[in-house]
């Protein structure tokens, strides 16, 4: 997910993105303590996705 594409949403399309990705990050926490997990650098991106989507709602926020 690029930042660019992200810009091109409107905010109530962020936020059910954002919705989406932290249910994501909850389902791979429960994979990492059940120890269920294999692509480990899954989680790593979800996060930064998710600071990715929070940076573009702030910056939408901003500018109103």
């Amino acid at each position: 997910m690029k930042a660019s594409d992200l810009k091109a949403k409107s905010a109530a399309e962020l936020q059910n993105e954002l919705l989406s990705l932290t249910k994501a990050q909850f389902g791979l926490r429960m994979q990492v303590a059940t120890q269920q997990l294999t692509n480990t650098s899954e989680f790593r991106k979800v996060r930064r996705d998710i600071a990715r989507v929070k940076t573009v709602l702030a910056e939408k926020g901003a500018q109103k």
